[in-house]
C-alpha cells in the first residue's frame, strides 16, 4: 500500500511537471489581445511592423561574436531579442545601425536583447572597422556565416528585423530600415517584455 501510495505521489508530481511544461509551451508569443495592443503602438516606422498571428519557433542555428565565440538564440533565452539581418555592403542597413546602437545604450539592463546579425561574407574585420567608423558604442558584434540563420528564419532581403519573445519565437518583423530609438520602436519592445514576463504569464 506505501509503495502504491509512493508511486502515486510520483505519477501527480509527473502529471503537474508536464502540465506546467505544456502550459509553457502553449503561452508562447503573445495572445489576441496583446497582438491587438501592439498592432496599436504602431506608428512611424513602426506602422510597417508585422505582428504575427502565430509566433514562429526559435531558430537553433549558430553563429559567431566578434570574438569567434559560437552563439544562438538559445543564449538570449528570457529575454525579448531584436535581431537585425544586416550587411555593410547594404546602405538601408548602414543607415539604421546608428540608430540600433542608440537604442541598444537606452535598454541596457532591461530583459531586452540587441543583436545585430551580419551576413557579410569573410571575417568579422569589416564588420569592426565599419562600427568603429560610425562610432558604434553599445553593439557587440555577430556574424551570420554561412547564413544558417538567414535562411532558416526566412529573411529575404536587407534589412530584416524580427522581435523574439523569451523563447526565442518570433512575434514580429519588419522589412526595411526604421528609426530604432523612436518613442514607438522604445515603447513596443518594453510592452513585449512586460507581456512576456513571468509576472503576467
Amino acid at each position: 500500500m506505501q509503495r502504491y501510495l509512493s508511486r502515486l505521489g510520483f505519477g501527480i508530481i509527473l502529471y503537474g511537471a508536464l502540465a506546467l511544461s505544456a502550459n509553457t509551451v502553449l503561452a508562447a508569443g503573445l495572445n489576441e489581445a496583446q497582438r491587438a495592443e501592439i498592432s496599436a503602438m504602431r506608428t512611424g516606422d513602426m506602422s510597417r511592423l508585422i505582428v504575427l498571428d502565430a509566433p514562429r519557433a526559435r531558430v537553433d542555428a549558430e553563429f559567431v561574436d566578434g570574438d569567434g565565440n559560437t552563439v544562438s538564440l538559445r543564449d538570449f533565452s528570457g529575454k525579448v531579442v531584436l535581431l537585425n539581418f544586416w550587411a555593410t555592403w547594404c546602405p538601408p542597413c548602414r543607415a539604421e545601425m546608428p540608430s540600433i546602437d542608440r537604442l541598444a545604450g537606452e535598454v541596457a539592463g532591461e530583459d531586452i536583447a540587441i543583436v545585430p546579425l551580419s551576413v557579410d561574407r569573410g571575417d568579422t574585420d569589416r564588420l569592426r572597422s565599419f562600427f568603429k567608423q560610425i562610432g558604434v558604442r553599445n553593439l557587440r558584434i555577430y556574424h551570420d556565416q554561412p547564413n544558417a540563420v538567414m535562411r532558416k528564419a526566412g529573411v529575404l532581403g536587407l534589412p530584416i528585423t524580427l522581435i523574439l519573445d523569451r523563447e526565442g519565437n518570433e512575434v514580429a518583423r519588419i522589412q526595411g530600415d526604421a528609426d530604432w530609438d523612436s518613442d514607438a520602436a522604445k515603447a513596443i519592445l518594453r510592452r513585449i517584455a512586460a507581456m512576456t514576463s513571468m509576472s503576467e504569464t
